[in-house]
C-alpha cells in the first residue's frame, strides 16, 4: 500500500470532513439558542433531530451517490461532494432559523459522497489484500479529525458563533481545488456501469447488494456492529456523568483520548496485524476486544478502570474497516460505489435507530426500574456483538488442498 498523492488527498479530505463535524460539537448549545431554542432540553431535542435528519439523508442518498460514482467516475462525484459541503457550511453560518439549519444538515447528508466515494476510490487503487489496512487508514484520518475538530471549534467560536462554519467551508473549498489539481480518475471506463432508474431507489440498491453472492454476511455484520458501537457516541457523556459525576472538561478529554487511541490503532497497529496474521484473524481479535470492552464498561464503577478498558475499546475499532474490506473484495470493480453506498446507508440506519434504543434502555435502568444499572446499554451492545461472531467465522478464507 503506497501513500501516494491521491491516497494522501483522500485521507486529508476525510480528516477535514471529521474536523468539520467536530467543529460543531462545542457550539451546539449556543447554536440552538441562536435559532430559537428556549432551554437546554429543547436545544438537545432539536440537536437530536438534526443528527437524525443527517443520517436519514445519508440513508436515502448513499446508494444513489455510490451508483453515480460507478457510472461517471469517482473524481467528479468527489469534487461535487466537497463543493456541496462547502455550500452546506455557508448555509449553516448564515442560518437565523432552525428550519434553514435543518435544510443545511439534510444537504450535508445528501453530500455523504465524500466518504462513500472516497472509500470506493480506495478500493479502486488498492489490491484486495491491502484494503483492510487502507480502510483502517481512513478510520485513523477520522480519528485525528475528531481530536482536532472540537478544539478548533472552541477557538473559532471565541471570534464569533458562526466562525467554525466559515472555517469548515474554507477547508472544503481549498481541498476541492487541491483535488482538481492532484486527483486522477481511479475508475477505468471499462469498469463503469450504466446508471439506471433502479439506482434511484436506495432500498432497491440495498436489496440488490444483499442478493450479491457472499455479500450478505459482511453487510449484516457491519450493520449490527455499527449499531452496537453507537453506544459510545450516544451515551458516553451521560454514562460517565451518571456513574462518575464527571464534568464537561473531563468528558471532552476522554473523548479526545479515545480519538487518539483509534488513530494510533488504525494507522499503526492494524496494518501490522493484517500483515502478520491476516484480515480474518485480526477481525476476530477486534471483535473479541469489542465484547471485553463493552462488558468492562457495563460493569465498572471505578473511574480508574476506564483507563484500562478504553485502549481495549480502541482495538475493537479495527473491525469496521476489515468488514468493509471483506465486503469490497466480494464484488467487481464496477460495483464498488454501490457497495460503499449501501454500507453508508446501513451505518445511517444504525445511527438513526441505535440512539433511540440505547438511550431508552439507559433511561429505563437509571430511573424507571427497581434495578439500577446504568451500564445496561453496554451489555446490550456486547450481546449484539457476540451474536454476530458466528457470522464473522463464516468469513474465514477457504484454503485449497495442494
Amino acid at each position: 500500500m503506497k501513500l501516494n498523492g491521491p491516497f494522501l488527498f483522500i485521507l486529508t479530505t476525510l480528516m477535514i470532513d471529521a474536523v468539520g463535524i467536530g467543529l460543531v460539537f462545542p457550539i451546539m448549545p449556543d447554536l440552538m439558542n441562536r435559532v430559537g431554542a428556549d432551554s437546554a432540553a429543547e436545544g438537545a431535542l432539536w440537536g437530536g433531530i438534526l443528527m437524525s435528519a443527517y443520517a436519514a439523508a445519508m440513508l436515502l442518498f448513499g446508494p444513489i451517490v455510490g451508483s453515480l460514482s460507478d457510472a461517471y467516475g469517482r473524481r467528479p462525484i468527489l469534487i461535487a461532494a466537497l463543493a456541496t459541503l462547502a455550500i452546506d457550511y455557508i448555509i449553516m453560518a448564515l442560518a437565523q432559523t432552525y428550519w434553514i439549519l435543518l435544510t443545511g444538515r439534510i444537504i450535508a447528508g445528501m453530500a455523504g459522497a465524500t466518504y462513500i466515494t472516497a472509500t470506493a476510490y480506495i478500493s479502486d487503487i488498492t489490491k484486495p489484500e491491502e484494503r483492510g489496512a487502507a480502510f483502517g487508514m481512513i478510520g485513523a484520518a477520522f480519528g485525528i479529525g475528531f481530536v482536532f475538530g472540537p478544539a478548533l471549534g472552541g477557538i473559532a467560536s471565541s471570534w464569533h458563533i458562526t466562525a467554525p462554519f466559515w472555517v469548515a467551508a474554507a477547508f472544503s473549498i481549498l481541498n476541492m481545488f487541491f483535488g482538481l489539481l492532484i486527483l486522477p480518475e481511479s475508475l477505468k471506463e471499462k469498469n463503469r456501469r450504466a446508471f439506471g432508474k433502479r439506482d434511484l431507489n436506495p432500498f432497491a440498491s440495498i436489496v440488490r447488494a444483499f442478493l450479491i453472492p457472499g455479500l450478505a454476511t459482511p453487510l449484516i455484520c457491519i450493520f449490527i456492529f455499527e449499531f452496537a458501537n453507537m453506544v459510545y457516541p450516544t451515551l458516553w457523556a451521560f454514562w460517565v456523568r451518571e456513574v462518575f459525576g464527571w464534568g464537561s472538561l473531563t468528558i471532552g478529554l476522554t473523548l479526545s483520548a479515545y480519538g487518539i487511541l483509534i488513530a494510533a490503532v488504525q494507522a499503526g497497529l492494524l496494518p501490522q496485524m493484517t500483515k502478520r496474521i491476516g484480515d480474518y484473524k485480526t477481525l476476530i481479535f477486534a471483535s473479541i476486544s469489542a465484547v471485553v470492552a463493552l462488558v468492562g464498561f457495563g460493569f465498572t464503577t471505578a473511574a480508574w478502570a476506564v483507563a484500562i478498558v478504553m485502549p481495549i475499546a480502541a482495538l475493537s475499532d479495527m473491525a469496521p474497516p476489515l468488514l468493509t474490506a471483506f465486503a469490497a473484495n466480494r464484488v467487481a470493480d464496477n460495483k464498488q460505489g454501490l457497495v460503499q453506498g449501501v454500507i453508508a446507508s446501513l451505518a445511517s440506519v444504525a445511527a438513526v435507530l441505535a440512539p433511540l434504543v440505547l438511550t431508552g434502555a439507559f433511561e429505563r435502568f437509571v430511573n424507571n426500574t427497581g434495578l439500577y444499572f446504568p451500564g445496561a446499554p453496554f451489555i446490550i451492545a456486547a450481546i449484539l456483538t457476540i451474536a454476530i461472531i458466528p457470522l464473522m467465522l463464516r468469513l474465514k478464507p477457504q484454503t485449497t488442498a495442494t
